[in-house]
């Protein structure tokens, strides 16, 4: 298998493991986040085949972003913890961080214009990811170490 066919098996990997992820949480505010990542990820591995195929690729912007209204209010307040859940978003981390060093080398290795466009894009793309899944750690982490009785405590304002 090529680098091009490995890329695009890693991208329907992540969907495969956001649409799960978006069926655990489909009573929260993080079916949505998923949902869309599970869409971005289906978009770049169309994006690779494209270029594959070497066929114009269709580079849209995310729905999602880190400052997107629905991080805001609920979706913390709705983030649950569920026995090993932690542990799958720190693998999904790692994934989306093995998916931009993969286009950051594919980067360097470009000849073309439209080269440079489509890894520079699927860079940005996995960036967001990566800081997206990292949000939802930092906000189960902090979820596991309040203090029951926050009321004596420090708290910080999001």
């Amino acid at each position: 298998m090529n680098i091009l066919g490995f890329a695009i098996n890693m991208e329907k990997e992540g969907e495969a493991f956001y649409l799960n992820q978006a069926k655990e949480n489909a009573n929260n505010g993080l079916f949505s986040v998923f949902s869309i990542l599970a869409d971005d990820e289906k978009q770049h591995a169309k994006i690779l085949t494209d270029f594959l195929n070497k066929e114009k690729a269709n580079l849209p912007e995310s729905g999602l972003s880190v400052n997107s209204s629905i991080f805001k209010g609920q979706i913390k307040s709705d983030i649950k913890q569920t026995p090993a859940q932690l542990d799958a978003y720190r693998e999904a981390l790692k994934k989306e961080q093995e998916s931009v060093d993969l286009y950051k080398d594919l980067l360097d290795k470009s000849e073309t214009t439209n080269d440079t466009d489509i890894f520079d894009y699927l860079i940005k793309q996995e960036e967001l990811h990566y800081t997206i899944i990292e949000d939802i750690i930092f906000h189960l982490e902090k979820a596991e170490s309040w203090v029951e009785s926050a009321e004596f405590g420090v708290r910080e304002d999001y």
